[in-house]
């Protein structure tokens, strides 16, 4: 039965409505485990544990002498405390002996601190001694001791599920012996243009030539989709024929996501809503709220055997297609990674002059940072056309202005997403070969 596009309720619904539609539909997809050292980025599949107190001893916080705080504390450069060196305890070596009143046990950091001593008192503080030392200072009595267990216990949850695995959070993993976390599968997200007037790069000459517009939609939903985590899958561009538009789609029937670019608008050569009505696609929204992208639309394709293909239809002006990407399809893909934090952050910023928008739809303005005080001055990176895909690249953030709002005037406070740079982009996670 051909889908009909004129239901109300999925039309020219709010950003908030289009973005918990998206949600509803996904969930987090299975798990697999990796390599540790292929982790990073990825999320937690399943809490982990720790098998281990961590530290498994109280250690020394310092290289320096162990030793007992009552011997230690009145300890001055014009009096010092004169303590007998009874043990030299190296790291990954072991106390031989406890210590006793008036003694005291070379330690390097690190290493166990042995029985009787609750202090680490730091070479500096010494005269270094090798028999005998003296301590020079009482500020390190009953400090500089790591206790058992202070980090981590036996059996806590070291790292929980749902969390992205930092740079910080692969060591944690190290340390419980996990060299293999068991972490959510990467969603498959293919990647669509559509269009007679687009050319591959291959073909740049036409675009030299003035006959054709180069494909660059493609690449920029390769680099957003790999900077957060998912895979990308280039289909290349789809002509404005039926047959080739469902070759595209069909190949990306064992993707997880489908994302287009162009065509699924309602004008009469917009090929792709019709090819997907024909394969049974069912809308869950067409139009939104929003600029630039309200052409934006979200539904799902049925196929055999196993759960539908999440369909998003961006449209095809360059700047429209990133900014509907990072804000209607960027938190569904962030819950079928796993993530508990599936929404975009937002930092409050002033703006240095006025932000211009209309109260009709929810605008997300291009905007550069400067220093401020309380809050970072936000000024336009020029005009917001949706063609002008440089400005995206001076862009360090979108304001968001609120639907029914007639802009931002110099001096008032907004809401903006940060965009992020190239250090938080693909290279963190790579592309596929």
């Amino acid at each position: 039965m051909p889908t009909d596009w004129s239901n109300r309720d999925a039309d020219w619904i709010s950003v908030r409505e289009a973005v918990e539609r998206g949600l509803a539909a996904v969930a987090p997809l299975e798990a697999e485990e990796v390599p540790l050292d292929d982790a990073l980025g990825r999320t937690l599949a399943a809490d982990a544990v720790s098998p281990i107190d961590q530290p498994p001893w109280d250690n020394s916080a310092m290289d320096g002498y162990a030793a007992r705080a009552d011997d230690v504390r009145g300890a001055s450069a014009d009096a010092p405390v004169r303590l007998r060196v009874v043990d030299d305890i190296p790291a990954g070596g072991f106390p031989s002996r406890p210590i006793g009143p008036g003694e005291a046990a070379r330690i390097m950091t690190g290493a166990p601190v042995p029985e009787g001593a609750d202090s680490a008192v730091r070479v500096e503080h010494t005269d270094a001694g090798e028999d005998m030392v003296e301590i020079r200072q009482e500020r390190d009595a009953g400090s500089n001791i790591r206790r058992r267990g202070e980090d981590l216990t036996a059996g806590a949850v070291a790292l929980a599920a749902g969390t992205a695995i930092s740079p910080a959070a692969m060591g944690v993993l190290a340390t419980i012996g996990v060299a293999r976390p068991a972490v959510v599968r990467r969603p498959v997200v293919a990647i669509l243009s559509n269009g007679d007037e687009l050319a591959a790069l291959d073909d740049f000459d036409q675009v030299l030539a003035g006959r054709k517009i180069v494909n660059s939609n493609s690449y920029s939903l390769i680099g957003a989709v790999a900077a957060m985590g998912c895979v990308p899958r280039p289909l290349g561009i789809a002509r404005d024929d039926r047959a080739d538009i469902r070759a595209k789609v069909e190949a990306a029937l064992d993707a997880d996501v489908l994302v287009t670019s162009a065509g699924a608008a309602v004008g009469q050569h917009d090929l792709v809503k019709d090819v997907l009505d024909d394969m049974g696609y069912e809308p869950a929204f067409w139009r939104v709220r929003m600029r630039p992208g309200s052409p934006a639309s979200f539904g799902t394709l049925r196929r055999p055997g196993g759960p539908p293909l999440h369909v998003w239809g961006l449209p095809g002006n360059p700047v429209s297609a990133l900014v509907t990407f990072m804000v209607l399809v960027r938190p569904p893909l962030r819950r079928m990674l796993g993530r508990t934090e599936v929404h975009e952050p937002v930092i409050r910023v002033q703006a240095a002059e006025r932000i211009p928008s209309k109260p009709d739809k929810t605008h997300f303005q291009r905007i550069m940072l400067e220093p401020g005080d309380p809050f970072p001055l936000a000024r336009p990176t020029g005009p917001q056309g949706s063609g002008i895909l440089t400005s995206m690249t001076r862009a360090d953030a979108l304001a968001v202005i609120a639907e029914g709002a007639r802009g931002v005037e110099a001096g008032e406070r907004v809401l903006a997403m940060p965009l992020g740079g190239p250090d938080t982009a693909a290279a963190a996670y790579g592309l596929p070969e």
